[in-house]
């Protein structure tokens, strides 16, 4: 069966961003399934557009920062 985005519910997202990057932490549940964290970066490209990259590794501050984005997911599992 393919992904189909119509039973894709998105139950919490936030984010925290910079000039230059934007981190986002959304919690989904597939067609009814358990509920599950997505962590997805985003960098500015030349013309400031958000686009999408691979989340790599995350600096301390950025750490820092999602934390308590993590926290706030988590009370929506």
């Amino acid at each position: 069966m393919p992904y189909d985005s119509s039973l894709d519910e998105n139950v919490f997202a936030d984010s925290w961003e910079t000039e230059a990057t934007r981190i986002n932490v959304s919690v989904f549940s597939y067609n009814k399934g358990p509920n599950k964290v997505q962590i997805t970066r985003e960098n500015k490209d030349a013309n400031g557009n958000f686009r999408f990259t691979k989340l790599g590794r995350m600096s301390k501050e950025e750490l820092a920062a999602v934390m308590p984005l993590l926290k706030s997911a988590l009370e929506k599992m």
